[in-house]
Parts: C-alpha cells; sequence; structure tokens
C-alpha cells in the first residue's frame, strides 16, 4: 500500500511478522544463535573504538551533555574525545514534542543562541486554558504561578532545535554518529560499564545472516550517558542491573499533528491546553494546541495525551485525538487547512516520585530516561538540556580526578542536580498527577493545582498507581464497556495508514522484527482471550493487527507489521504481561520527521 509516496506494509508477505503462523520471534536478543546451525561459520568478532565519554541519544540532553563537555574540555586545555550514538538517520528526526519550552537550559549552554540563529523566536503572548464538554467550552483562570502558565515562553518546532543543537556540537567537535543503533550494554570485569556496542546488520527476517552480514562494532567509554528518552531500550537494562529505580514510572502516549491553516484563522504566539472530553472523568490525559509561524508559514501545532494507566482495554488513544478535533471549538481553527505532520511518542508522567538513582559505575541517566519531565508544565526540554550540563560538568571533574581509570562514575551529577531548578520544581509539583486520581478524576486534579498549589503543596509525595504499573491496570474485556469511535472524514480527522504516512517511517524490509515476544504464545492465550487485544489499540502506528489465520479462517492471529513502527515505545510499556520488549532495529529505520 502506499500513500502520498511512503510504503505501508499492512499486508505483504515479506515484512510482516506471524505470530501463529509462517513468522515468530527470530530476532537476536531472543533467539540464541549460538545453537542455530546457520551462524556456525559466522565471523562474530567485532571492532572498538574508544572514547572518554560515549552518549546514547542525540536529543536535547544528549546533546547538551557533549556540547557542556567540549566547552568544559577547552576552557581546560583538555582534549576530550566524545561520540553521540544516534539511531535516528539523521539528528532530529525522531525527534517530537509539542513544544513550547522555556530557554533557561538553552540560556546556560550557550548564551548567544539568538545571534547563532537558534530556531527559537516565537514567543507565548496569549493562552488558555478550558475544561471541555462533548459541545461546550468552560474557560479556566490561569492563576500566575500556576504550572501551565507560558507567557514569555517560546512555541518551537522541537525537531529543528535539535538539529541546530547537532550543529553546534559538531562544530564544538563532538562525533556524532547518526542512523546507528546502540544494541547491547557492554560491561567490564568488575561490572561497571564498558560502553556499548551497535546493532549488528545484514541479519534476515528469518534471523539467518545475509551475504551483507555485518557484525556492530564495540564503542567503549569510561563513561557512558545514557540519553535515549522515554523507555530507552539500553536505559531499562541499566535501570533494572543497578537496581536504580525505587518506586515505578508512570507514562502517557502524546500523538500529534501539524497542521497549515488558513492565515485568517491564525493567531501566531496564541496557545491552548484543555482537559476533560472526550476522557472520561476517571482518565488523565488532555490536549495542546500551539499556533507558530515558520518560515512564512501559518502552522498549528495540535496534539493530545492520553495517560497509560487507563483501565479500559477497549481505548485507543489514536481514535480519542481524532474524536478531540471534532470539538466546535476546536474544528473551527482547523477547517480549511491541510495537515502536514503527524506521529506519537511515550512519555514520563511519574514525576520527583519515579526519579530513579542517576549514576552508576561507567555511567549516568540524563533527560527523558531518567524521567525529567514536569508533567504538571508539560514541559521537559529545559530540563532535559540542564540535567546534561550538570552531569557533564561532574563527568568531566571525575575525567580529570581518574584519569588513568578505566570507567567512572560520576556520581556528584545527582546530588549537585538536588540543588537546580530540575528537582526543585518537580519535587513542586509532585503532587498534581497523582491528585487526578483521586475519586473525584480530573476534577480532583483541578482543585488541587488550582488551590493547593498556590496555598500549600502537602509535606509528602502521594503515590501515583494505587500500587499497580500501568500495564496492570487493564480490566477483563468482558467487564468494559465498548467505545463508539465516529468514522474518519478524511478532512479533520483520518484513518491511522493515512496518519503514518506523514511520517516518513521506513525500514529496512527484510530484517527481524524489533518487536520481539518473550513468548510467542501470549498475544493470543492472554491479551486476545482476556483484553480484546489492546496492542492492536494503543499502537498509533497499526503494527499489531489480528488477522484470520492461513491454515483456520475461523481463527485469528496475530501480524506484527513492523515496517510502521514509529518507534514510540507504547507497546513495552502497556503490554499487560510485558512479553513485548522493544529493542533497536537497523540504524536509520523508523520516522523520519520534519520539525516535529
Amino acid at each position: 500500500m502506499r500513500i502520498s509516496g511512503v510504503t505501508l506494509y499492512r499486508i505483504s508477505s515479506q515484512v510482516r511478522n506471524v505470530v501463529n503462523g509462517q513468522w515468530t520471534t527470530t530476532h537476536y536478543t531472543v533467539k540464541d544463535r549460538s545453537k542455530d546451525a546457520r551462524w556456525k561459520d559466522i565471523d562474530m568478532t567485532r571492532v572498538s573504538e574508544e572514547y572518554d565519554v560515549a552518549i546514547i541519544g542525540g536529543g536535547p540532553s544528549g546533546l547538551s551533555t557533549a556540547i557542556k563537555l567540549k566547552q568544559l574540555a577547552e576552557k581546560a586545555q583538555k582534549e576530550l574525545r566524545i561520540c553521540v550514538i544516534e539511531k535516528a538517520p539523521e539528528i532530529g528526526a525522531h525527534t517530537l514534542s509539542g513544544a513550547v519550552i522555556e530557554t533557561r537550559g538553552l540560556d546556560e549552554l550557550i548564551p548567544n543562541w539568538k545571534e547563532l540563529g537558534a530556531p527559537v523566536y516565537q514567543k507565548v503572548d496569549s493562552e488558555s486554558i478550558a475544561i471541555l464538554t462533548e459541545t461546550g467550552r468552560i474557560p479556566v483562570p490561569i492563576v500566575p504561578g500556576v504550572p501551565l502558565a507560558n507567557h514569555g515562553n517560546y512555541i518551537v518546532r522541537l525537531g529543528k532545535v535539535v538539529q541546530w543543537l547537532g550543529e553546534q556540537a559538531e562544530a564544538a567537535g563532538v562525533e556524532i554518529w547518526p542512523g546507528v543503533a546502540a544494541g547491547e550494554v557492554l560491561y567490564n570485569e568488575d561490572g561497571s560499564v564498558k560502553g556499548i556496542a551497535t546493532n549488528d546488520v545484514g541479519i534476515g527476517k528469518d534471523g539467518a545472516p545475509k551475504d551483507g552480514f555485518e557484525r556492530g562494532m564495540e564503542i567503549h567509554a569510561k563513561c557512558t550517558v545514557f540519553a535515549e528518552g522515554c523507555r530507552g531500550h539500553l536505559s531499562k537494562q541499566v535501570l533494572d542491573k543497578f537496581e536504580l529505580r525505587t518506586h515505578p514510572m508512570t507514562y502517557g502516549i502524546g500523538l500529534k499533528e501539524l497542521w497549515e491553516i488558513d492565515p485568517a484563522k491564525h493567531r501566531p504566539g496564541y496557545i491552548e491546553h484543555t482537559m476533560g472530553w472526550p476522557l472520561e472523568k476517571h482518565q488523565y490525559g488532555g490536549s495542546f494546541l500551539y499556533h507558530i509561524e515558520d518560515e512564512g508559514q501559518p502552522l498549528v501545532s495540535v496534539g493530545f495525551v492520553v495517560a497509560l494507566d487507563y483501565s479500559n482495554p477497549n481505548m485507543n488513544p489514536y481514535k480519542e485525538f481524532q474524536r478531540y478535533k471534532t470539538h466546535p471549538s476546536i474544528s473551527k481553527q482547523l477547517e480549511g487547512g491541510k495537515r502536514i505532520g503527524y506521529g506519537a511518542r511515550a512519555l514520563n508522567e511519574g514525576g520527583f516520585q519515579s526519579i530513579p538513582k542517576l549514576h552508576f559505575p561507567g555511567g549516568c541517566l540524563v533527560g527523558c530516561s531518567a524521567g525529567f519531565l514536569n508533567v504538571a508544565k508539560l514541559k521537559g526540554t529545559h530540563n532535559a538540556m540542564k540535567s546534561g550540563i550538570v552531569a557533564a560538568e561532574a563527568i568531566f571533574k571525575e575525567l580529570e580526578t581518574n584519569s588513568e581509570a578505566k570507567s567512572i562514575d560520576p556520581a556528584e551529577y545527582e546530588k549537585n542536580l538536588q540543588d537546580t531548578y530540575v528537582i526543585k520544581e518537580l519535587k513542586a509539583t509532585r503532587n498534581i498527577r497523582p491528585s487526578f486520581n483521586t475519586s473525584l478524576g480530573w476534577l480532583g486534579g483541578l482543585l488541587y493545582s488550582g488551590l493547593f498549589y498556590v496555598l500549600g503543596r502537602g509535606k509528602e509525595p502521594w503515590t501515583l498507581a494505587h500500587g499497580k504499573k500501568d500495564n496492570e491496570k487493564l480490566v477483563n474485556i468482558k467487564d468494559a464497556p465498548a467505545i463508539d469511535y465516529p468514522k474518519p472524514d478524511g478532512k479533520l480527522t483520518f484513518d491511522l495508514l493515512t496518519s503514518v504516512s506523514l511520517t516518513g517511517t521506513n525500514h529496512a524490509e527484510d530484517q527481524p522484527a524489533h518487536l520481539t515476544l518473550k513468548n510467542d504464545q501470549v498475544p493470543l492465550e492472554e491479551n486476545l482471550a482476556k483484553f480484546g487485544g489492546p496492542e492492536a489499540k494503543f499502537c498509533p502506528a497499526g503494527v499489531y493487527e489480528f488477522v484470520p489465520s492461513e491454515t483456520d479462517a475461523s481463527k485469528l492471529r496475530l501480524q506484527i507489521n513492523a515496517q510502521n513502527c514509529i518507534h514510540c515505545k507504547t507497546c513495552d510499556i502497556k503490554d499487560p504481561l510485558q512479553n513485548i520488549n522493544w529493542v533497536t532495529p537497523e540504524g536509520g529505520g523508523g520516522p523520519k520527521y520534519q520539525g516535529m
């Protein structure tokens, strides 16, 4: 199927991964190649490169870490070899955010960013917050000091900002490796992190080596910084190995569209946030809508966030987003416009309560890998950049002190971060998100945010998910109410595959599905039987489908359309039995967002 020049693999037998049919999980992280005769004579040696610091992820936190390290090295007249490993085909191509940002992280890192031409110029000059009913809109006063007050902040296309940061890092001497996927954490004999290995490439869909097979290479570093973003594949591993997390993280999924609207309706600098309809009272979530002018284009970023602690397996976040756009106050802004972008990404919502230990022998966590999104503000970029700056300072000091060490532990990073606005603002807003989990639902959250945030924030942090992780919250499909979603009209609302066509997503066709299953039987025997196949609903890219079996049309099988994956990580989070493990595909695959 081709839509707008992008191939969508929904039914092609060449690229699908079929469970209980032709294909099963074949990825080498699940299938032991040492027991596969097809790999017997394959050379599995790796070449290696040595760095002082390796940074996994080329987003705001990773690039800020790299730039600050180079600034410190230049000031001290030291040589420092730094690399940034980024799985996207180019820096910024996997970045997706609202985004309204505070610039204080940028101000500190690159004070003359305006003179250098950073794509940050659209100031917020008018804003509104509202509660939506099905057809109405109830304004909410914006009290000074409330987290969602945004006057003076900047509306940006974050992918363009990240691309610009990448240019600054390269100019400073950072080695950037785009299109390279970090696939494995390496360890020294003493258990400290040694670095990472990049993915093997040239493996067929059936798990066998192809003629063009190439073993991944090893990147060794004295300090490895994990800056992968929310639910990073390797960050998960170090969190578990070093037992860094004491309280579980909770998550949301953010869906976004970019529209070019009627110039007569355009209000550059205007933003709005809403809660309420179409979500039920006890579902946490809401919307954003930001007007920005970019190179003469009258653009609107419109998005919807749904917390992944929802209980109804019939919930479909993508369809909730489409339904939201039909609200009279939203549709009037978009009608007559043209949608030019779509994407989705999981986001951290746990806040202060869920921050893990940030350092360990051989490395540290920065940005959304650590969970620094301030969900009350709907902002994380400034915190991500600041965490990278503070981490860089601690790493540089440790490298100078222990110049002969194989690996370092930047312990001062965590200590020093406690005295910054990152931890202070997360602590100040620590109970806002949990307040939405009371019996009053979003009304309780609104009351707390509007009253107690200003008058008194409570002495103790509240728990977030009543003892259950997001994946444990689904009820049995027999006990879940059905949800009637309207059909897309093709003008304001759209079918899923048409949306995926706007992401620029592509993966090498003949490779094992990177949506790996620990047990190939679970999707049918557990997920479909008990929960109605929720993976076919919560995925915002049509990766998972339950389709008739080719051998018995009366039965269903799970088909994994890995080619469609936009790397949002929602499946890795919400899968009920945590049977899905998202791993990195061959580098350069995935979405190719244009300034999202």
